[in-house]
């Protein structure tokens, strides 16, 4: 048989788990965007008071002037080529002039046509020119900056006295285009030296110097931006919650249905079970690997489609967007990183192991809890109350233990991740504090990098909880699969045969021998004999001789070991299980009632019996004195396992079930232990009129319950020793005869 894999309950779901992980990656790129747009805030909007970059979108004439001062020809061009000069005779000079209200006294030249690619290529020119014009500005008017800034136009600047349109005048009369070129690079040499960021600050402060002088409002752009920058940030806050939502319901929808399919296959493969397979998994162990063992893979699976694609998306993308903030603290986050994932391994090879036994201990639990309430009768005769106390609470001891060992291994997860945190936190705000104090990184650019570092460092807290759930439920994954890949000992055959039509109901042991599984010799040798239909064959014996053994191989409980059975001269393991247990009514020496009423567990054998028919098996199985004599009748309740009945009506009311089947085959396993000798007369006896062309086998300690048998099989020791009718063995079988005299003797006494 191939092995079955728990990862083919997912293929159903592919699609929900395909669409989960690109809203995850959607979800994953809306989070990462937020600490961009708050370090843009922070930076343009706040600092720059909303200016973008150092490309004017209305520049004066004369300023203008002083800027193709420095220009190359190149870049004059392609100033030229975007920006377009409005004066008073300009078309919609009215427009510009509430735009720009110094129109009244100067021609402006305006950005036009600039698409977003010329803008970028004109940011570099026009953060120089305008950087170069606003220097040259500053130090003329204030000629203490050349001391304090240490720059020098190479020229004598107070002899202008405090003029800068005449020294703009002088440059360009009496100095040439190379000399100028020299100036420009000095300056720019200057500022670049401060740092990267430093030269673009100074051009955007010379830009809003311009738009003050030409009545631009600087404020409304300042709030424009930030209303702008955070308006986006809500709405992409808001797309990311939904996507979360949407993702939480398909990771619920994809746990629950591979749990609700892989808990159908268990529950199948268990009613697939021979007696065999039983004896190997405990019905503790089977109940604790059908709830707990699939919940813990639901919640794996939740984890998996829920944290573990979203994990590696957000760290990934979250030191992709930290690195290019700052690069020179990549390693801050790289040891962050590396520290955590030193965390992650030294507890998962610590709790791994611990998680096996936890389950183990789980079944042990259940199993002294389950035998603690169904025997609880045994335990009140004899008082061992205490004792079993003692049991359960060894039981609940070891599991609390490795329990809290694995708890308090899992939780120095979360203040081990807490200070490295916060240590990283400290960390990047010290190291990135001495960027921004150099002038090499922006605030806003340190606070987007703290963020992603944050989110890199949640993202590894996401693959701890992996870290927590999927141990365990791994090994919830291999219980699971041993009771699934379990192949059943008995199984139909591939090209099964049918029974005859009419079917007869004969059946015929041909030298069968048995050995339980695992045993070490049979429990039953060579069994030979034929019971016919319209007779009753009865099996009787010491205790442990074979009985009950013999009877549960004919509904194929268990295989033979050797030898065979026939139904109808057919081989039994020849036709289909279903087939087979159809033609036989059952009633086991252990009798079983479901939770319900009486008519629902007498409709377990034949759901479309009628009125009429139920009452008829209740009346023949003698049940009709404590059933129509009550108020309720069939409707009285019956509580889980029948607990509210005594023994006799139990084994009454199971009998009436298989009589209502109405098979051709009936086998009763000890069935009639419980009945009072006068009832047992009676059911026999109706049984006879109602049976009569069934073949019936009865198990039973009783003599007097076989006497009238036509055949009763006498068994010591897995072996049959004697064979007759009552007469026959009472002269042949001195065993057989034992039991009757001491039995009848037993009888007539009282």
């Amino acid at each position: 048989m191939a092995k079955k894999r728990i990862i083919k309950y997912a293929v159903p779901y592919l699609p929900m788990i395909f669409l989960a992980i690109v809203l995850l990656f959607a979800q994953a790129n809306l989070d990462l965007s937020l600490p961009d747009y708050l370090s843009d805030i922070v930076d343009t909007g706040i600092q720059q008071q909303g200016i973008e970059n150092a490309v004017p979108i209305g520049i004066r004439e004369s300023e203008m002037h002083k800027l193709e001062l420095f220009m190359t020809q190149e870049e004059e061009t392609m100033i030229q080529g975007n920006y377009s000069l409005i004066n008073s005779t300009s078309p919609n000079y009215e427009e510009y002039l509430e735009d720009y209200p110094a129109l009244v006294n100067e021609s402006i030249f305006v950005l036009s046509n600039a698409s977003k690619t010329d803008i970028e290529d004109l940011d570099p020119v026009m953060a120089e020119l305008m950087t170069v014009v606003f220097s040259v500005t500053q130090i003329i008017t204030n000629p203490n900056i050349t001391e304090t800034s240490g720059m020098d136009l190479g020229f004598d600047v107070t002899s202008f006295n405090n003029n800068a349109s005449a020294f703009f005048i002088f440059l360009e009369m009496y100095v040439n285009v190379s000399s100028r070129a020299v100036m420009r690079q000095g300056i720019v040499d200057n500022f670049s030296a401060l740092g990267e960021m430093m030269l673009n600050q100074i051009a955007v402060v010379a830009v809003i110097a311009e738009y003050e002088a030409i009545g631009v409002d600087v404020d409304h752009i300042e709030l424009m931006f930030i209303l702008k920058s955070g308006g986006i940030m809500l709405l992409f806050t808001l797309l990311s919650v939904m996507a979360t939502i949407t993702v939480g319901f398909l990771a619920a929808r994809t746990s629950a249905g591979m749990a609700r399919r892989i808990r159908g296959d268990v529950f199948k493969q268990v009613e697939n079970f021979s007696s065999t397979e039983f004896d190997s998994f405990s019905t503790a162990s089977l109940i604790t690997r059908s709830t707990n063992d699939v919940t813990q893979i639901q919640m794996m699976v939740f984890i998996i489609v829920r944290m573990v694609f979203y994990a590696p998306i957000m760290g990934i993308g979250g030191v992709i967007r930290a690195l290019d903030k700052a690069s020179s603290m990549w390693w801050i986050v790289g040891i962050a990183v590396l520290i955590l994932v030193c965390l992650i391994l030294i507890v998962f090879i610590v709790a791994f192991p611990k998680f096996r036994i936890v389950q183990k201990l789980i079944d042990r639990l259940n199993l002294v809890s389950r035998e603690n309430l169904s025997g609880m009768m045994v335990i009140r005769a004899f008082n061992m109350q205490k004792n079993e106390e003692e049991r359960f609470e060894n039981a609940n001891r070891d599991l609390t233990k490795v329990s809290l060992f694995i708890n308090r291994v899992m939780v120095i997860m979360m203040p081990m991740m807490m200070l490295i945190m916060n240590v990283l936190t400290l960390a990047i705000i010290w190291y990135g504090s001495h960027e921004v104090g150099e002038g090499t990184m922006q605030v806003g650019d340190m606070i987007a990098f703290l963020q992603y570092a944050m989110q890199i460092v949640m993202a590894f807290l996401m693959v701890t909880m992996m870290f927590i759930i999927l141990p365990r439920a791994s090994v919830s994954v291999e219980r699971i699969k041993e009771v699934l890949n379990t192949e059943p000992s008995i199984k139909d055959a591939q090209n099964p045969k049918q029974f005859a039509s009419p079917f007869e109901g004969k059946i015929e042991f041909r030298d069968v021998s048995f050995r339980y599984p695992n045993a070490e010799e049979d429990i039953l040798h060579n069994i030979s004999f034929t019971a016919r239909s319209g007779q009753m064959t009865a099996f009787i014996g010491a205790t442990g001789s074979g009985k009950s053994t013999i009877v549960n191989l004919i509904p194929r409980f268990y295989e033979v070991t050797n030898g065979s059975i026939l139904i109808d001269d057919i081989n039994i393991q020849e036709v289909t299980q279903h087939d087979l247990r159809e033609k036989i009514g059952y009633v086991p020496q252990k009798n079983t009632l479901f939770s319900g009423t009486i008519e629902s567990n007498l409709l377990y054998a034949n759901e479309n019996a009628t009125q009429e028919e139920l009452k008829d098996a209740i009346t023949t199985a003698q049940a009709a004195e404590f059933v129509f004599t009550k108020e309720e009748g069939m409707s009285l309740a019956i509580s889980q396992g029948g607990t509210n009945v005594s023994g006799g009506q139990k084994q009454r009311l199971s009998i009436a079930r298989a009589l209502l089947e109405q098979p051709p085959i009936y086998i009763f396993d000890d069935s009639f232990s419980a009945l009072d000798f006068k009832t047992d007369v009676a059911l026999r006896r109706a049984l006879k009129q109602t049976t009569g062309n069934s073949t019936l086998l009865i198990v039973t300690q009783r003599v007097s319950t076989v006497m009238n048998a036509e055949q009763i099989i006498v068994l010591d020791e897995g072996r049959i020793i004697g064979k007759g009718t009552h007469e026959q063995l009472l002269e042949t079988c001195e065993t057989y005869k034992e039991i009757a005299v001491s039995q009848l003797a037993l009888e007539d006494l009282l």
